[in-house]
């Protein structure tokens, strides 16, 4: 009872072969059973995240996919191509792009164009860690390209000063950052009116909940416009998922079960009707898929009456499927909920 899979391996990945400590927190199913909520089952298929491979250039401290420079898991072109055959066939309202650094993948640009001419009403959203749209030659086109395809951009800022940002991310990332962010600015990114959205995204430094999202946000546009300049449109607070490289140091540093009580001590029904995972669908770099980014991560397999690749995409099935839950599913119902577009409630 009360056990979240995780292995902690030679190269500071974390597995699903073995239990992590076992914190005596009831099993997530039983939370909801005991707020009146039974399984959970999908209430549309509006979002298609696709995860275009886990490499990155930079290794954040928070990061629950593991990414960094050195991961060889990236999306073919065939698998992008089958993506967007299902956006032909299927009222998916949003494509999700993330990565690792989505940018990296070397069909990044190919797939953008072919889901925008498959679908002219479809949102198109790109999560980025701003890092690689500045000071990298190979990449320089891409706000430009992003502009013309109206691709709305998520960008990663943990918070709005360089001491905090350079800790979780990397030396130089804050200076980066806010120079990627003032050149997006610049080319009609975030600016009020605009109809290209940049939206930040926040992550608490360790293990503990995020602040209230509109607070926080009504901060960082005071410091970002006060200190640069900088404006943006909305800013998403995420909880810290207790997987992979965040798993990891929870571990190392002993905090991992006093973590889980706070998340379960914290679970808000209210959360659970708004979960991600409830209209989204997950596409891992090989064509996977799953209930959301972060069972992908677990390797938490789909109902298997639903299909499990993408290239066997039935909505039908996939609606009626029953969505596989966790105890990690417990940072997504903690305070005010946690989702890849922010605070849920």
């Amino acid at each position: 009872m009360g056990r979240n899979r995780g292995k902690v391996t030679e190269s500071g990945r974390t597995t699903t072969s073995t239990p992590t400590p076992d914190c005596g927190i009831p099993p997530f199913q039983a939370a909801l059973s005991g707020h009146g909520v039974g399984e959970l089952h999908p209430t549309g298929i509006d979002i298609l995240q696709v995860n275009t491979g886990y490499r990155c250039n930079l290794r954040c401290t928070h990061c629950h996919v593991d990414a960094r420079p050195d991961r060889a898991e990236v999306m073919s072109r065939e698998t992008m191509r089958q993506c967007v055959e299902v956006l032909k066939s299927n009222p998916v309202r949003t494509l999700d792009i993330t990565g690792g650094a989505p940018e990296m993948n070397p069909d990044f640009r190919w797939f953008i164009d072919e889901a925008r001419s498959a679908r002219a009403d479809l949102e198109i959203l790109v999560r980025s860690n701003l890092t690689l749209l500045v000071g990298h030659a190979a990449y320089s086109d891409i706000p430009a390209f992003l502009k013309e395809r109206r691709v709305h951009i998520i960008a990663s800022l943990p918070c709005f000063t360089r001491e905090q940002v350079d800790r979780q991310r990397g030396s130089g990332v804050f200076d980066r950052s806010v120079e990627a962010l003032k050149m997006l600015n610049g080319i009609g990114y975030g600016i009020v009116g605009s109809p290209l959205s940049l939206n930040l995204v926040y992550n608490p430094p360790g293990p503990e909940l995020p602040e209230c999202q509109h607070q926080l946000e009504d901060e960082y546009r005071k410091q970002l416009s006060g200190q640069f300049g900088i404006t943006f449109t909305k800013l998403f607070t995420l909880t810290n998922m207790p997987i992979s490289r965040f798993l990891l140091s929870l571990l190392e540093s002993g905090d991992y079960c006093s973590y889980m009580e706070l998340l379960a001590g914290k679970f808000n029904p209210a959360a659970a009707g708004s979960l991600m995972c409830l209209d989204t669908i997950s596409v891992r770099w090989d064509g996977r898929l799953y209930d959301c980014d972060f069972n992908q991560m677990l390797d938490l397999p789909l109902d298997p009456s639903a299909g499990r690749h993408i290239g066997e995409f039935d909505r039908e099935r996939l609606l009626g499927r029953r969505i596989a839950v966790g105890q990690h599913c417990y940072g997504c119902t903690a305070g005010s909920g946690s989702s890849c577009q922010g605070s849920l409630v």
